[in-house]
């Protein structure tokens, strides 16, 4: 039985079998609308009108200069979410005429900027890509905290 919550017709099926192609992509309901994660990390939320924001959409997770270069490209199909798009994400309209070929690569993107390192290697291998660690992957930051908690070695 389907989740009384889950959209089931519509663009949310093409938007799911395309999250779900991904490698240890899984979907699950927050915030009442489907969300698609690889190890338990969001890269991409569906937006079935957010607070009666008047558009159907996907949220996927992405880089201010990704954002930043769709949004001006195009306005009508790519929006600045709410609450992530400070962070870079992408919104993309699913109410309009979709590009599914670029929709497939952002969420691709989503999903590349998310996954583990270990899953990136085998992932680029099998579509034939060249790998080079994190590549693609923004270098992530630590907190300054962070370092204070390295292993030491133990003195002799």
């Amino acid at each position: 039985m389907s989740h009384p919550l889950k959209p089931e017709a519509g663009p949310v099926t093409q938007v799911r079998a395309i999250c779900l192609a991904l490698p240890e992509a899984t979907e699950r309901i927050a915030w009442g609308e489907p969300t698609w994660r690889v190890r338990d990390k969001i890269f991409a939320q569906y937006d079935n009108n957010h607070h009666n924001a008047g558009r159907i959409a996907i949220w996927c997770k992405s880089t201010p200069e990704a954002q930043d270069m769709y949004v001006r490209a195009g306005p009508e199909r790519y929006f600045v979410p709410p609450y992530v798009g400070h962070k870079g994400w992408i919104g993309v309209r699913l109410d309009v005429d979709v590009d599914w070929g670029a929709f497939e690569e952002i969420v691709t993107e989503a999903w590349r900027l998310t996954a583990p390192k270990r899953l990136l290697a085998p992932f680029d291998e099998s579509r034939g890509e060249a790998t080079a660690a994190g590549a693609t992957r923004p270098a992530r930051r630590r907190s300054p905290a962070a370092g204070s908690r390295r292993r030491r070695s133990p003195r002799s």
